[in-house]
């Protein structure tokens, strides 16, 4: 396994941050840590990264316990805060990087081309990393942080403060790479969908592992989004009225249902007047996540 986690537990004072998770991630894969803010997956990528120690338990990465500072030539980190300097050019920024691992001369020359290559960034090395947008610039940190052949990529919400056509760039290139494990934090969902598998962390704990499409089968029927004046108080009457678990996010009415399109017909006929509109879908992956941290059913 290229990332192997047991038992990891982390306190901040008496705050529990990590309660005993466990996960294993394979060769190859793109992993996806997903949670809610507070649920855990900061502290564990800083553990990963070797910027904290845990209180308890174990993480290995390609192999070698976390507190061995023999890992650090083995995993590439991108943090969220960019790590360039603006003022040098591309080809410094990745130069001096190379130095710090060790590397100079015609290897590191060499090196750097095939990055820059593998990026589309080779008409750019002269450029200062200051001029350059924000998908550009997220694209040398990847570039940079590869170069010294890392056996693990670990990032940390990879996607801020890019664009659309940013964000499916950068997918792009972590699908391209190859015989490189892939380990992301991200709050959006829609970058979640294209992980190989995802660990949900909530208030410390894991609550979920698994493909995407294999969670979003864990709830299973349909999922039916009502819209209204009240979201709050038609929930409320659903529950009382229909028995059903309604629940009212983001100022829509919330359940699950199995054969959701049947159930439509009796919650009109029910509730006349208050309705909007009524929508039918097939669960996604933000109905798991709400499911598994318990913010929309219970």
């Amino acid at each position: 396994m290229s990332v192997d986690v047991e038992g990891l537990t982390h306190r901040y004072g008496e705050r529990l941050a990590l309660d005993g998770v466990s996960f294993a991630v394979p060769s190859g894969q793109v992993f996806g840590l997903v949670g809610p803010n507070g649920g855990g997956k900061t502290t564990l990528f800083k553990i990963l990264s070797t910027a904290l120690t845990p209180s308890s338990g174990k993480a290995r990465v390609a192999g070698i316990d976390v507190g061995d500072g023999a890992v650090r030539r083995k995993i590439g980190v991108v943090f969220q805060s960019p790590s360039l300097d603006g003022k040098l050019s591309v080809a410094e920024n990745m130069l001096h990087h190379g130095h710090l691992y060790g590397l100079s001369g015609p290897e590191l020359r060499k090196r750097i081309g095939e990055e820059l290559d593998k990026f589309r960034l080779a008409d750019r090395a002269k450029d200062r990393v200051e001029k350059l947008s924000g998908g550009l610039q997220r694209r040398v940190e990847l570039a940079k942080a590869l170069l010294h052949r890392p056996e693990v990529l670990l990032l940390d919400e990879p996607s801020t403060g890019l664009d659309p056509g940013a964000r499916r760039d950068l997918w792009d290139a972590l699908r391209g790479l190859s015989g490189v494990t892939v380990l992301l934090t991200t709050h959006l969902l829609e970058e979640a969908e294209r992980c190989d598998r995802l660990a949900i962390l909530h208030k410390g704990k894991l609550v979920a592992l698994g493909e995407p499409m294999a969670l979003r089968g864990e709830i299973g029927g349909d999922v039916v989004t009502v819209r209204t004046r009240d979201a709050d108080t038609l929930a409320a009457s659903i529950r009382e009225k229909l028995g059903e678990a309604a629940q009212a996010v983001d100022g829509t009415v919330r359940l699950s249902r199995d054969r959701g399109h049947e159930f439509v017909v009796r919650l009109v006929e029910a509730f006349p007047g208050l309705i909007e509109s009524v929508t039918v879908a097939k669960p996604s992956l933000e109905d798991v996540f709400l499911a598994k941290t318990r913010e929309v059913w219970t």
